[in-house]
């Protein structure tokens, strides 16, 4: 039974489907870099830099002293470089301990899982085996839910005590800090089982142990499904726990800023409120961070583990589909409008997506390698048999006679009757080493391809650009041209030598383009 189900997610389409996820997710990110381009470029912000950006207001308050900016050459307040550079390694430090710490939990639920297995496999039930791991992938979700909400309260205060000049640099900061504890925080688990579980089990008579305790199994059907059933614990549990809070947490925030003005209010409770006052009601927006976030960690989902889970890419686009229509209703009826802020791009997000995506060719690389079954099946049909009769028998070994006295004791590895890596082990190990290589290089080099003929920027977009500034470089040289007529026109029905002349008026074109869009050129 269990290696039926196990085939469901690890047959030779896995490797295909693998394959595709890489493209996808690079080609998503090549037109992704060219909607951003073409946002920019209508809300004019592509030449928007962080130079031009303010201090910010916190900044302002707290730094020490106030010095010249080099660019601007105005005074503004400034935090030397090397105190922001100590702290930065001091949160580092922080940051290094709670990442221990969420190992410390993961070891936890490896000895809760391995207690609990040990107690419902004395049931004899394959079913009642199951609990504790779906029961350990539980445990660790809420532990992965709970230690995500003190972290982030953690590494807000740390950006803050860093004292960043600029809200780009106070976000960037902030978002690498959270995402590299959420990275380790939901993924330390399913590396585990993809890649060390079972790996250091020993051989019967010579078990490897864990604090006393021997080192965890795979089951009958290999750890690919105990993979897919902790990514569809950990996935859809994540993703439900954060749609009832977007529905549930606006409500409650509203009714209690709802209470709490009424109390204010008092007696002028029955006069009719004014609409400034009701939106006043509504809940103060929080910004896009946990929206970003979110969605990064899906990506994360359906990229890195998609060898393991398939079916990741599908409950994402449900949930894609429930999550727009609880973000429309929460931005537009229960949070107030947010201030609109410029940028020239999404920042350090884009940036951890181009990781997550060539993160996830290497990972799943390894998974069909290590993980999988489809190599030993590969390498047994060329040796030995095409329509895999045996192939069980071929992947199970004898217990060393020292161990036991009954001739039929057998268990899944590549060993001989001493507890010795054979020959096929090698083999099989040559192979795997030579598919990753492979792998890699294949998908990477057509990533490559696909990044070099999709521009950046769209071509229609570019000439739109290039015209704007040849139109603009016109109107400049009109506007000189006329200025220095209108100078000599002066000078020349003038008797006298006029003393310093006046500077020049502002004056101002407009330049017409394309599609009814115009833009203005003041110049002095």
């Amino acid at each position: 039974m269990c290696w039926q189900v196990g085939y469901l997610f690890d047959h030779p389409g896995t490797v295909f489907f693998s394959v595709f996820m890489s493209f996808w997710a690079v080609t998503f990110l090549e037109y992704w870099k060219r909607k951003m381009a073409t946002l920019a470029h209508h809300w004019d912000c592509m030449d928007f830099q962080e130079e031009e950006e303010r201090p910010r207001p916190e900044f302002a308050a707290m730094a020490p002293s106030i010095e010249y900016n080099p660019v601007t050459g105005v005074k503004e307040p400034y935090f030397p470089e090397r105190a922001r550079l100590s702290r930065m390694l001091t949160g580092s430090m922080v940051i290094i301990i709670m990442l221990c710490v969420v190992m410390i939990f993961l070891v936890s639920v490896i000895m809760y899982r391995g207690i609990v297995s040990v107690m419902m496999y004395r049931t004899g039930s394959f079913v009642l085996r199951n609990i504790a791991n779906i029961s350990s992938s539980m445990v660790n979700l809420a532990l992965i839910l709970l230690m995500g909400q003190v972290y982030t309260a953690l590494a807000l205060q740390l950006t803050k005590w860093e004292m960043h000049r600029t809200q780009t640099q106070y976000e960037d900061a902030f978002t690498f800090k959270v995402f590299v504890f959420q990275f380790v925080n939901f993924y330390s688990s399913p590396f585990y089982v993809a890649f060390f579980k079972g790996r250091f089990v020993g051989y019967p008579g010579h078990y490897g142990t864990l604090l006393g305790m021997r080192n965890e199994e795979c089951g009958p059907g290999g750890c690919l499904i105990e993979l897919a059933e902790q990514l569809f614990i950990i996935m859809v549990g994540k993703q439900l726990i954060s749609n009832v809070q977007e529905f549930v947490i606006p409500y409650v925030k509203a009714w209690q800023q709802k209470r709490a003005l009424n109390k204010v209010r008092g007696t002028q409770n029955s006069q009719e409120p004014r609409r400034w006052e009701e939106d006043y009601q509504l809940v103060e927006c929080e910004g896009l961070f946990e929206e970003y976030l979110e969605i990064v960690l899906q990506f994360g989902f359906i990229t890195i583990f998609v060898a393991a889970f398939p079916l990741a890419p599908l409950f994402a686009l449900l949930n894609n589909w429930a999550e727009v229509r609880l973000d429309a209703h929460k931005f537009v009826c229960e949070y107030r409008r947010p201030v609109a802020e410029r940028a020239q791009n999404i920042g350090v997000w884009f940036n951890i997506l181009e990781a997550l995506s060539h993160l996830s060719v290497i990972v799943n690389a390894f998974l069909i390698a290590f993980t999988s079954d489809f190599l030993p099946r590969l390498l047994y049909q060329y040796k030995f048999d095409n329509d895999l009769n045996g192939y069980v028998n071929f992947t199970l070994a004898y217990a060393p006679p020292s161990y036991t006295s009954h001739p039929m004791c057998r268990y899944k590895a590549f060993r001989d009757n001493n507890g010795n890596y054979t020959l096929i082990y090698w083999e099989l190990l040559a192979v795997r080493l030579g598919f990753i290589i492979a792998f890699e290089h294949v998908v990477f080099i057509v990533l490559r391809a696909i990044d070099w003929m999709v521009p950046d920027v769209p071509e229609s977009l570019g000439l739109k650009v290039k015209r704007e500034r040849y139109l603009a470089k016109q109107a400049l040289a009109d506007n000189q041209e006329a200025l220095l007529v209108s100078h000599r026109g002066t000078l020349t029905h003038t008797h006298c030598k006029p003393p310093l002349a006046p500077p020049p008026p502002l004056s101002c074109c407009i330049i017409d383009l394309p599609k009814k869009q115009c833009k203005v050129i003041c110049l002095l």
